[in-house]
């Protein structure tokens, strides 16, 4: 599996480092969106806050990740799909939040709908969140 990190890294003209890799491989494992706080929590004391915040910024500029606003206004993480390159996101679909257990997913076969602005405006971003109970939070509260 490491292979495939490091090739992802050498595609993006990124540094193999491990905590690079670690992070790559948590995204990967995730059922959903990370914050920073869980990354650091999930790597333990390996890497130190900072590191970690470059390395996704680092992911951020080279479209492999994108962020995603949240409710109490913390930004969380999340894998972007492959047509996603440096300085060019396509992550155009809209966000699931469990009001629950706070689990954010992606929910890529849903784009955002097309916003017609005044003249002269120009759109850049598109955000849409949606809040509700994730499918186990449903079935545990039934």
């Amino acid at each position: 599996m490491n292979n495939i990190f490091a090739d992802i890294l050498r595609k993006n003209n990124l540094s193999i480092t491990p905590c690079r890799s670690a992070i790559l491989e948590l995204f990967h494992e995730a059922n959903g969106a990370l914050t920073h706080a869980a990354i650091e929590e999930k790597t333990g004391e390996q890497f130190d806050r900072v590191t970690i915040y470059r390395t996704l910024q680092i992911f951020v500029e080279k479209g492999l990740i994108h962020t995603i606003p949240s409710p109490d206004n913390s930004i969380l993480y999340a894998l972007c799909k492959d047509d996603c390159s440096e300085g060019h996101h396509h992550d155009d679909h809209i966000h699931f939040i469990c009001n629950q257990c706070s689990t954010t997913v992606c929910l890529d076969h849903i784009s955002t709908p097309k916003i017609v602005l005044p003249k002269g405006f120009k759109v850049q971003q598109t955000d849409v969140l949606i809040k509700g109970l994730c499918a186990q939070c449903n079935s545990n509260s039934q």
